[in-house]
């Protein structure tokens, strides 16, 4: 099942419930150049074989200046032009890197990605929003470039480890919170097994769902001045505790989201009971709630958010299930949320 969708940066070509080989019906082998990560290469290695294929280290600490740069070298020994096509096979570590090193690498060459977690085929991905990390500062350096497609092969969920569908599915609980009720709703009634061991078409509809939402909100503010900070909801206090304390993003995001909601019931208006409910969603999908900080050393981090601006910054509340809206917020409000937030835990 083939989409196209077009932004003010270009158009992407999604490929659902597609396969690693028929890419090559489409795009030219001879000029690809694959990036992995070490799991995917050696998991993957006989459906690899062949292709010209670069290998990086799995995990966050690999989103970094120097991984680009060696990279950049491969790619001049292998006398890579503006003719060839990186294709990014991994979580989003790799579709960020990937993304990256497409954007500048002798000023743009064509990029595509195959997502292999559930997290980057809803969400990292998707988007066009391509970065890496300076020390713990997540995503200070980046571009907003599309890639020319993006495909979902369903074999590679095969072999995903547990914690990371949880992972994606915090990206799907923050999707369901900002735009849509009945998907926070049918997300209550079912669970992690529901969609993987029990329900295939269920989850390949799901996937769908949420790019088309994201998509939705990039076309119309593809460069984050408005309308796409929205997705941006439990992100701010995520960013700073990912980073921090090494955990996973998506488990980081599901405790900014409960920050978040905490959040938009002292300044927003959100009833408590949606907050109770958010957390008992957040825990049927096993994402933690809690988890014990140092708030002072993620202000420090949050301080450096890109969302600031002095003493104020841009936060994402949510309203109502289904609604969430931008709020320019005193440092001072989400700063004591996060002190609350340690006191409790």
């Amino acid at each position: 099942m083939q989409q196209t969708v077009t932004f003010p940066s270009g158009t992407v070509h999604y490929h659902f419930q597609s396969s690693f080989a028929e890419l090559w019906t489409r795009y030219d082998k001879e000029h690809a150049v694959i990036i992995t990560n070490e799991y995917i290469a050696k998991q993957y290695a006989k459906l690899l074989k062949g292709y010209k294929l670069l290998v990086i280290p799995v995990g966050e600490h690999s989103k970094n200046p120097h991984t680009i740069t060696f990279l950049a070298k491969e790619l001049l020994n292998m006398e890579a032009t503006r003719k060839t096509m990186l294709v990014g096979i991994g979580g989003g570590v790799v579709t960020d890197i990937v993304g990256m090193l497409g954007s500048i690498y002798m000023r743009g060459v064509p990029f595509g990605f195959i997502p292999t977690t559930l997290l980057g085929m809803v969400d990292a991905a998707v988007g066009g929003k391509n970065g890496i990390n300076v020390g713990l500062h997540k995503n200070i350096l980046g571009a907003v470039a599309q890639p020319r497609f993006i495909l979902y092969d369903p074999r590679f969920l095969d072999t995903l480890p547990d914690d990371e569908w949880s992972n994606g599915f915090a990206e799907i609980i923050k999707c369901a919170c900002i735009f849509d009720a009945e998907l926070f709703a049918e997300l209550q009634k079912n669970n992690i097994s529901y969609y993987k061991d029990h329900n295939d078409d269920a989850l390949q509809v799901l996937i769908q769902k949420c790019v088309a939402l994201k998509n939705k909100t990039v076309v119309e503010d593809e460069k984050e001045t408005g309308l796409r900070k929205l997705l941006n909801f439990g992100h701010t206090a995520a960013h700073a505790i990912e980073n921090l304390y090494e955990i996973p993003h998506g488990k980081a995001v599901g405790i900014g989201m409960v920050i978040a909601a905490r959040v938009s019931s002292q300044v927003a208006g959100l009833n408590e009971h949606v907050v109770t409910d958010l957390e008992e969603l957040l825990g049927r999908y096993h994402l933690p709630i809690s988890l014990k900080i140092d708030a002072k050393k993620a202000i420090e981090i949050m301080r450096m958010d890109k969302k600031r601006s002095g003493d104020m910054m841009d936060y994402i509340v949510l309203e109502k299930i289904g609604k969430a809206a931008i709020r320019s917020l005193p440092l001072t409000a989400i700063e004591k949320a996060l002190f609350d937030y340690e006191s409790d835990n």
